[in-house]
């Protein structure tokens, strides 16, 4: 699928003529650091897995620097972007840094958190550079309302990165790392400086790379499961027989289900793994 004339790359000149023509402000509130620099994009793309069958969804292409790159690989890009003066430009950027991949791309303008589906073809991949407070919710959303995503590689803030790819045990092991768990087998993918974005972060960058696979064979809800991820993180320093207190509607209910499923009542949430947030629920809810 890839045409021999392939998509130019952004470099630092081009992003901030592109952001002089807009007159535009980059804002922390919607998360925008811009990546200027065109090895970075083709890493990202190539850390990606991505190949020519795939369909990528993009969330926040901005001035389109990593979209030129997912371009040049996959059949497809489906970039979400929320800033309607963004999303304006992009297709006149893609026309012109990309005039042979124009009727690969669509651009639409949504928030991706509240996103209900993505036009055309089911995407297989998910690749972004995503705004970084938001960057948790709007990858766990995307999981679960794409089911058809089979692997995809994320840019956040180099502290999430290491909580969603953080296992039982770790001090920054979290809800992020149990709910990405139940969706997919997640990794850490590498470092990203800070110069390489305009303007540059008061944070470090980190890659997270993810691999779909079959969430667990069990009667309860995911949305049961994760009530109980959550209630059993919102007190780190409470064992589980005082965190889940509520949801079993006494200490001794929540003893006897944590008895149940093999869990002792003092233990805390940072040690168990899916598969025993799962067993505590099901037992929560016999």
């Amino acid at each position: 699928m890839t045409s021999s004339a392939g998509p130019r790359l952004l470099g630092p000149a081009d992003v901030r003529s592109l952001a002089a023509a807009l007159d535009l402000r980059p804002t922390k509130q919607r998360g925008q650091n811009f990546v200027i620099d065109a090895n970075t994009v083709r890493r990202i793309v190539r850390e990606s897995g991505v190949g020519p069958d795939d369909v990528v969804v993009e969330v926040g292409p901005g001035l389109g620097s990593l979209t030129l790159a997912l371009l040049d690989v996959a059949r497809r890009v489906v970039a979400i972007e929320v800033d309607p003066l963004l999303a304006e430009r992009l297709p006149a950027t893609i026309a012109e840094y990309a005039p042979d991949h124009v009727d690969r791309v669509e651009v639409v303008l949504a928030d991706a958190m509240r996103i209900d589906q993505v036009p055309g073809p089911p995407p297989t991949a998910l690749v972004a550079n995503l705004p970084y407070n938001v960057s948790v919710p709007v990858l766990l959303h995307l999981l679960q309302l794409l089911p058809g995503l089979e692997r995809g590689l994320v840019m956040v803030q180099s502290e999430v990165a290491d909580r969603l790819a953080a296992g039982p045990g770790s001090k920054v092991y979290g809800v992020p790392s149990v709910k990405a768990a139940w969706y997919a087998d997640v990794r850490r993918a590498g470092a990203i400086g800070r110069n390489v974005f305009w303007p540059a972060p008061n944070v470090d960058s980190g890659l997270v790379a993810w691999t779909r696979r079959e969430p667990p064979t069990t009667e309860v809800t995911r949305e049961q499961v994760f009530t109980v991820v959550d209630a059993a993180f919102a007190h780190r320093r409470k064992g589980l027989r005082g965190a889940l207190r509520g949801l079993a509607g006494s200490s001794e209910a929540a003893e006897a289900a944590l008895a149940a499923a093999g869990i002792d009542p003092l233990t805390r949430g940072e040690s168990l793994a899916l598969a025993d947030f799962v067993r505590i629920t099901e037992e929560l809810h016999r």
